[in-house]
């Protein structure tokens, strides 16, 4: 078990290093929404693009701590390609996860490399930095007007 927690946080590392997809997605066509944590401080800024039913393109701007910004890096990789609904489930996997639920998830497809952040529930206070991308991602996809927080 201790060798896969060392790889869990390995990935989370290299992600919080050097995080995929981070830039904003320009043009009209794009949907933005931005979020921030007041506990600790992680702003994310996540846009998005849509065409013939599917996430074309995901990206995030911001800074935050390496759970957030590593949690911002594999949301943009997973839900490039999938459709709006398909980025739900992810969403709640994504939540059922870190909030302690991990019997609530019915596919171990489905977590795929969710299970990276397994650990997080241990956690309580970093639940909101793993979780806030995938808020503000939502925002983003029902053009939700204003500021996400996790408050």
């Amino acid at each position: 078990m201790s060798e896969l927690r060392d790889l869990y946080q390995e990935v989370i590392l290299e992600h919080a290093r050097k995080p995929r997809n981070f830039r904003a997605i320009e043009g009209p066509a794009a949907q933005r929404a931005e979020g921030y944590n007041p506990l600790c401080g992680d702003k994310v800024s996540v846009s998005l693009e849509l065409g013939n039913g599917l996430l074309k393109d995901v990206a995030f701007e911001g800074a935050g701590c390496a759970i957030s910004t590593a949690s911002a890096s594999v949301m943009t990789e997973l839900l490039k390609g999938r459709t709006p609904a398909e980025a739900e489930a992810l969403f709640r996997t994504m939540h059922d996860l870190v909030t302690g639920h991990p019997e609530a998830i019915t596919d171990a497809e489905e977590l795929g490399k969710l299970a990276v952040f397994a650990g997080v529930s241990e956690f309580p206070a970093r639940v909101k930095c793993a979780s806030l991308a995938w808020h503000v991602m939502r925002a983003a996809l029902a053009r939700e007007p204003g500021m996400v927080t996790t408050e």
